[in-house]
């Protein structure tokens, strides 16, 4: 990639690529700890709203204390040290700064972070997929009208699935399907921050040490996070969502060919050309042989016999007939894989993954019957969960994105799975994201629609 050799050559040039951190969670820490070490890179600026624990997050992926004492920006630029601050708008603001990575995690604050960003003329990787999913198409546009890149996170699973469709694709191949594993069963979509550590597999004391989020992690187990990130892929490729949206089947990963193509093939996919994710669980909680529950991965078609004997001769996961081929990735590391889409962005001006259009969204769903006058309390809470349904059906009904589906009371009854519309909720009209998203759902009225460029 040739990535490495383009980071030494500003550092041999004393201008490595300069970036800020908005966030310093798991995600943001990840990044940290790989970013000290790497060649032409400078984090110049963190911001969170407690920089305390940004500096706690420093010195436990090794920063030494010397690199974050500086008291400015410019003061951290000229030294070659980092700034930690609770002023995100300064970070974005600062000329001398390249590249953004907005790693907050909320949805309403990210797309915020991210229009400053675009207008300030820097590049942002979008951590924030819970953002990119209520309006990416709209905010991609806008970053490539200004000039910038805007990117999907590398080491999160929907930048290297949009690697993996890409690799397909420039090999010549047809996408059948692409996506991730995950750990499911049905009874999940009910999870709350209450049940979450049974359904995860966890002990309570283990997710206290390991200072788990019960509420961010409930959206990992109760379905969101995979819709949600089925959507990212979905929009920045031109894979479509199944008409069911995801159907989770347990599947080995040394046989993603055989189950993972359409139904007409044998397999269990509506169409070709579609996402899915595949359960490390069997449907009576029993574990699946060799899964897939922290990797990613694409299936292909051999759509000629000397391919099919190739997939036969060198063993290339292919199904029972050779029509189909797999290539599977078994683990992602997260936020210590994201300086990749740093450096691309800055030094290649290209995105790890951008969204090109609205193929796809995430619908607020009841877990449960809820009541006329309850609050909703958005992803991973104890009302909702986002389940990914198709961009046209979304827009004709007027379903409620998941990433909005926090302090909005509702105005009638809901039964447990159905979805919500906008018309179900009181909501500020006046809210920026709320306005940014009705401003994307004008722009690709028609799902397939680029005018938003």
């Amino acid at each position: 990639m040739n990535l490495a050799a383009k980071l030494a050559a500003r550092a041999a040039a004393g201008k490595p690529v300069t970036v800020g951190l908005i966030g310093a969670g798991k995600f943001g820490t990840m990044f940290l700890a790989q970013a000290r070490k790497t060649v032409g890179l400078h984090i110049v600026g963190i911001a969170d709203l407690s920089p305390p624990r940004a500096r706690a997050a420093l010195a436990s992926c090794g920063w030494p204390q010397e690199r974050t004492q500086a008291t400015s920006l410019g003061q951290a630029i000229d030294k070659g040290t980092t700034f930690v601050t609770d002023n995100a708008d300064a970070v974005i603001d600062h000329p001398g700064i390249e590249v953004i990575v907005e790693a907050t995690g909320d949805p309403r604050a990210g797309i915020r972070f991210c229009l400053n960003a675009i207008a300030a003329g820097k590049h942002i990787v979008m951590v924030n997929v819970e953002a990119d999913v209520v309006a990416g198409p709209l905010l991609a546009a806008k970053a490539r009208a200004q000039g910038v890149v805007y990117s999907l996170a590398y080491g999160d699973q929907p930048a290297l699935i949009c690697e993996q469709v890409d690799w397909a694709r420039a090999c010549g191949f047809e996408v059948v399907s692409a996506g991730k594993g995950t750990r499911y069963h049905p009874d999940f979509h009910r999870s709350t921050p209450d049940t979450v550590w049974a359904n995860f597999g966890f002990s309570d004391e283990m997710a206290r040490k390991g200072g788990m989020n019960p509420k961010m992690f409930n959206s990992f187990i109760d379905g969101s996070k995979s819709g949600i990130e089925m959507t990212a892929v979905s929009n920045a490729t031109g894979l479509l969502a199944q008409e069911d949206g995801l159907a989770f089947p347990p599947v080995p990963a040394p046989d993603l060919a055989k189950f993972c193509k359409p139904k007409s093939k044998g397999g269990v996919l509506d169409k070709a050309g579609t996402v899915e994710v595949v359960s490390s669980l069997y449907r009576d909680k029993t574990p699946v042989p060799n899964h897939l529950q922290w990797g990613t991965y694409v299936v292909v078609a051999a759509d000629h016999e000397y391919v099919r004997r190739c997939a036969a001769e060198y063993c290339m996961l292919p199904d029972e007939t050779c029509e189909h081929m797999a290539l599977y990735r078994p683990i992602h590391m997260i936020g210590l894989e994201i300086g990749i889409s740093v450096a691309s962005a800055a030094l290649r001006g290209e995105p790890t993954g951008a969204p090109l259009a609205f193929h796809s969204d995430v619908a607020a769903t009841a877990k449960r019957s809820l009541k006329a006058g309850e609050v909703l309390d958005g992803e991973g809470g104890y009302c909702v969960w986002g389940k990914q349904v198709p961009a046209t059906r979304s827009l004709e009904k007027g379903y409620l994105p998941l990433g909005l589906a926090s302090h909005v009371t509702l105005k009638r009854d809901i039964a447990e799975g159905e979805q919500i519309g906008w018309d179900d909720v009181v909501y500020d009209a006046t809210d920026h994201a709320v306005k940014i998203r009705r401003e994307m759902e004008a722009a690709f009225a028609r799902p397939n629609s680029k005018a938003a460029e």
